[in-house]
């Protein structure tokens, strides 16, 4: 099993005609996902490399069946590209532009709000795999592994050396979820936690975090009150001088706020063990899945 996508998974691509859309589009669809339509407004009727390419949402649902979206659109049109997406009954939503005005923003988050039943991830991520049956997004596929092991992050590259290193000790992962580093994100950790907590095949998760923001100290109250699956962590960022924005739009310290020490701090008294370094997750993973 695995969550949000699997090989039952039917996407679409808003923007598949530009060079990113194809590029990921074709990437995903050679991993084996079910890549059944491309919506560019304009451009219906055209194909890519035997994808239709439609010129609405609406359209492509209705003449696919698609419930999943990748949106590879510019930052100033994704917002209006999401609204559409969710207008045409999309019930997976995977944002990865990045730069998307934090105003746009807002008015996206409350239409999630309005639409409870959609999830969607991102923007300024990587996207979902869930190794072995379907990835959306553009994570490199040779990094992960079908396995038990749920994996949540904000931050690509760490997602793809912490898979890396789990693969190496063979724990390979149910799914992977790079829920993206903005400071207004579709999907919270929570959000992500409670499905992997009524996932049946996955016996673990790994949170990975960074400075910036609460979501850190949210989701470890979250795991101390509400999740009977074990947790390891790691964050990202000990040495961030405070003030600075490090990367993401959302990782930046004020005050003591939002600190790495902080945010272990909560991890370590809801009783998540926290590891010093990337390499060392899949340790702390092997021996709290042997009992230690």
């Amino acid at each position: 099993m695995s969550i949000l996508i699997d090989e039952r998974s039917k996407v679409l691509v808003q923007g598949l005609t530009g060079r990113e859309g194809r590029f990921h589009a074709l990437r995903n669809r050679a991993y084996g996902t079910a890549v059944v339509a491309g919506v560019t407004p304009g451009k219906g009727g055209q194909s890519v490399e035997g994808i239709p390419v439609f010129d609405s949402v609406a359209g492509a649902v209705e003449q696919t069946g698609a419930t999943v979206s990748l949106i590879l659109v510019p930052a100033r049109l994704c917002a209006d590209a999401i609204a559409e997406a969710i207008a045409a009954g999309i019930t997976i939503i995977v944002t990865i532009t990045e730069g998307i005005p934090v105003h746009d923003m807002l008015r996206v988050c409350a239409l999630l709000r309005a639409h409870p039943d959609v999830r969607m991830i991102g923007p300024n991520c990587p996207g979902i795999i869930s190794p072995g049956k379907a990835s959306v997004g553009i994570m490199p596929s040779d990094a992960f592994a079908p396995g038990r092991i749920g994996l949540i992050s904000r931050s690509g590259t760490l997602t793809y050396e912490i898979a890396h290193a789990l693969n190496a000790r063979g724990l390979g992962q149910s799914t992977a979820v790079g829920i993206g580093g903005d400071a207004l994100p579709g999907s919270s950790f929570i959000d992500i936690l409670a499905l992997f907590e009524v996932d049946p095949q996955t016996d673990l998760v790994v949170l990975v975090g960074e400075i910036g923001g609460s979501d850190e100290e949210l989701a470890a109250a979250y795991v101390a009150a509400r999740m009977s699956t074990p947790v390891v962590a790691y964050i990202a960022g000990f040495t961030a001088p405070p003030g600075r924005q490090m990367g993401h739009a959302g990782a930046i310290v004020a005050g003591s706020a939002g600190t790495a020490q902080a945010k272990r701090a909560a991890l370590e008294e809801a009783g998540i063990q926290v590891a010093a370094s990337p390499s060392e997750v899949a340790d702390l993973v092997a021996r709290r899945l042997a009992g230690g």
